[in-house]
Order: C-alpha cells, then sequence, then structure tokens
C-alpha cells in the first residue's frame, strides 16, 4: 500500500503559475509509474502528465510545453510545476502512483485559472 499527500493547489490568475506535490509513502520501492490526472466538471478524468522509474516522461497535447513533471526520489515526491495556466486548466487534480499489484490515488486538489 502507497499513501498519498497532495499539496500545492489553489487560485491562480491566467498566465499564473502553481507547483502541485505529492509526497508518496508506504510501499514506495515497488513504485513504477507516477503520474497526476485532472477532471474538470462534467469530463472525465484524463492524465495530464506521467513519469516511469527509468525518468521517461509522457504529457496530453493541451499541456505540452507547459507542464513540467519531476520526482525527488530522496524525498519520495512528484511534482507537477504548471506555468502559463489557462482557464480551460481549471479542474480537480489527482495524483496517482502504480505498483505491481495495483494502484493509489490522492485525495484531489481543486486548480481554478480564473481572473
Amino acid at each position: 500500500q502507497v499513501q498519498l499527500v497532495e499539496s500545492g493547489g489553489g487560485l491562480v490568475q491566467p498566465g499564473g503559475s502553481l507547483r502541485l506535490s505529492c509526497a508518496a509513502s508506504g510501499s514506495i520501492f515497488s513504485i513504477y509509474f507516477m503520474g497526476w490526472y485532472r477532471q474538470a466538471p462534467g469530463k472525465q478524468r484524463e492524465l495530464v502528465a506521467s513519469i516511469i522509474k527509468d525518468g521517461r516522461t509522457n504529457y496530453v497535447d493541451s499541456v505540452k510545453g507547459r507542464f513540467t513533471i519531476s520526482r525527488d526520489n530522496a524525498k519520495n515526491t512528484v511534482y507537477l510545476r504548471m506555468n502559463s495556466l489557462k482557464p480551460e486548466d481549471t479542474a480537480v487534480y489527482y495524483c496517482n502512483v502504480r505498483v505491481p499489484d495495483g494502484s493509489s490515488w490522492g485525495q484531489g486538489m481543486q486548480v481554478t485559472v480564473s481572473s
């Protein structure tokens, strides 16, 4: 079992930046995937960015060039740096990690991009 604690969401103006954090504890040695999902009202949850064990990253097209996923292995933490935020980035953001026998989710954080 992996437990996740998220932080960093909030309200930001268009063009602004936020950094989301997700700290993992528990059976962290078996994590092979760490990612950030988001769900906007009336829409399906989508995978925004991910990083796998060898460090390779992947992004949904709508955030490429604006968002950066990274991890700090010493702190067992994954980050999502979000720059040039747009109103359409408004959503609840969830951290997700995968281990061989399942996955864990964070509690979710609201990110609102509005003037």
